[in-house]
C-alpha cells in the first residue's frame, strides 16, 4: 500500500481491531465490525496501492450498500442544468487556455448557455509551440465559439521581469491573468460570471483551511483577493484528470483535445528555473517540441501520462566542436500516474532517451547537459515550480 507519511496510529480505540499492518505500521487498517467503522492508515484511492480501488468498491458497494449506477453523462447532464439555472440570461466569461482541463470547462458551458458564453483565450507568451494558432483554431472554426484572442505576451513578460521565487511567479501569473479578462469584460461590456477549469488536485495543492499549501494555481490560490465578477464558476472543480478526459468524451471533443498533454495554468513560466525571459521560454519551447515529437514517434503517447523539459538556471562547461561551451542544463521529466496526486517516474527506454537528448543538443542552442528526473510524487512534485 502507499503510505507518504510518517504518522500512524499506535493504540486501538475502543471496539477496533487490527486488519491489516506494515513493516513500518502496526495498524494499517482497523474495524469495528460491530458498528460498521473502517478506517486505513495508507491511500487505497492511488495507483500505486495494489487493490486500491477493490478496497473502495468492497466498501461503497458492500458495507454502505451504494449502487454504483452514476455515470460520467449524469454528472455532464447535472452540470448543464446547474448552469443553466445559475446563470440564467446573464452573460459568462471563460478563460480558455487551450489545455484538456479549460477546454472541457469551456465546452460544458457552451452547451449549457451557448452564445451567452464569451471565450477569451490569454496569449500570455507562455504556451509550448504552435498552441495559441491551434487554440483559435479548433473553437473559432470547429466549435463555433465566440473566441476573443489577446496578445498579451509583452504584458506579462514585464511583470515577470527579474522574478526567480517560483510562489510569485505563479502569483504574478494569476493575478494578471485575472487583470486581463477584466479589461477585456470592459470592451464587452457587463459580464456576470467567470469560468476557469480548477480541478480537484489544484484545490488540493492549492491548500485549504485545513491542509497546507503545497503550491498555488492560478486559477485557485493565485486568485487576487479583489475579483470584478459577480461570481466564478468551476464546474470541474470536484473532478480528478481522468474523469475530466472522460467528461470531455461525453461531451464529443476530439480525442486529440481529450488526451493532450497536461499544461499547468502558468504555462513554460513554472518550467524555467529563475527569471523568466523571451531567449530562455525561446529554448524550452524547442526542447519540449523535440521531447513530445519522440515521444509520439515511440508510440508512448498513452502510456506516459505526463512529460516535459525544464530548464534550469545551472550552467556547466561543456564541449562543442573542440571549443569550450557553459550552457544551461535541461531536465527531462516523464511520469505514470492515473489521479496526478500520486505519480511515479516512467521508465524510458534508453534508446529513446538518446534519442531526444541528441536532438536537443544538435537543434537547440544554449544546452550542453541534458538530466533525466527520476523521481517520485511524493516526495517531489510532478512540475518542478
Amino acid at each position: 500500500c502507499w503510505m507518504s507519511h510518517t504518522f500512524q496510529v499506535t493504540k486501538l480505540p475502543s471496539g477496533f481491531e487490527s486488519i491489516s499492518s506494515s513493516q513500518n505500521c502496526p495498524i494499517a487498517a482497523m474495524a469495528d465490525d460491530e458498528r460498521r467503522f473502517y478506517a486505513v492508515q495508507f491511500h487505497p484511492e492511488v495507483m500505486h496501492t495494489p487493490k486500491g480501488n477493490e478496497i473502495l468498491k468492497n466498501f461503497l458497494y458492500k458495507i454502505c450498500e451504494l449502487n454504483g449506477d452514476w455515470k460520467m453523462s449524469s454528472f455532464v447532464e447535472e452540470s448543464i442544468n446547474e448552469i443553466r439555472k445559475k446563470v440564467g440570461n446573464k452573460k459568462v466569461l471563460c478563460a480558455l487556455s487551450g489545455g484538456v482541463d479549460s477546454s472541457v470547462a469551456a465546452t460544458l458551458l457552451h452547451k449549457a448557455v451557448g452564445d451567452q458564453l464569451i471565450c477569451i483565450f490569454v496569449d500570455h507568451g507562455l504556451l509550448r509551440k504552435g498552441e495559441p494558432d491551434q487554440v483559435e483554431e479548433v473553437f473559432n472554426k470547429q466549435f463555433n465559439v465566440n473566441l476573443i484572442r489577446v496578445n498579451a505576451q509583452d504584458r506579462f513578460l514585464d511583470r515577470l521581469k527579474g522574478v526567480t521565487d517560483p510562489e510569485t511567479k505563479r502569483k504574478i501569473i494569476g493575478e494578471e491573468f485575472i487583470r486581463v479578462f477584466e479589461d477585456e469584460a470592459k470592451k464587452i461590456g457587463h459580464v456576470d460570471f467567470l469560468v476557469q477549469g480548477t480541478i480537484y488536485p489544484d484545490v488540493i495543492e492549492s491548500g485549504t483551511a485545513d491542509a497546507a499549501v503545497i503550491k498555488s494555481h492560478h486559477n485557485v490560490g493565485g486568485l487576487p483577493d479583489y475579483v470584478d465578477f459577480e461570481e466564478i464558476i468551476e464546474p470541474l472543480r470536484d473532478l480528478f484528470k481522468d474523469e475530466v478526459r472522460k467528461a470531455g468524451i461525453e461531451l464529443g471533443l476530439p480525442e486529440s483535445m481529450v488526451w493532450r498533454q497536461p499544461f499547468p495554468g502558468p504555462g513554460l513560466g513554472i518550467r524555467i528555473i529563475g527569471e523568466i525571459t523571451k531567449e530562455r521560454l525561446d529554448i524550452l519551447r524547442e526542447t519540449d517540441f523535440i521531447f513530445r515529437e519522440e515521444i509520439a514517434k515511440a508510440g508512448l503517447m498513452r502510456d506516459i501520462n505526463q512529460y516535459f523539459t525544464v530548464l534550469t538556471n545551472m550552467r556547466s562547461v561543456g564541449v562543442m566542436g573542440d571549443e569550450r561551451t557553459y550552457d544551461y542544463t535541461l531536465a527531462l521529466r516523464a511520469v505514470t500516474t492515473t489521479d496526478f496526486m500520486t505519480a511515479d517516474w516512467a521508465r524510458l527506454p534508453y534508446d529513446l532517451l538518446e534519442r531526444v537528448s541528441n536532438r536537443i543538443i544538435n537543434e537547440v542552442g544554449h544546452i550542453n547537459r541534458i538530466v533525466y528526473d527520476i523521481t517520485s510524487k511524493p516526495p517531489a512534485t510532478i512540475e518542478w515550480e
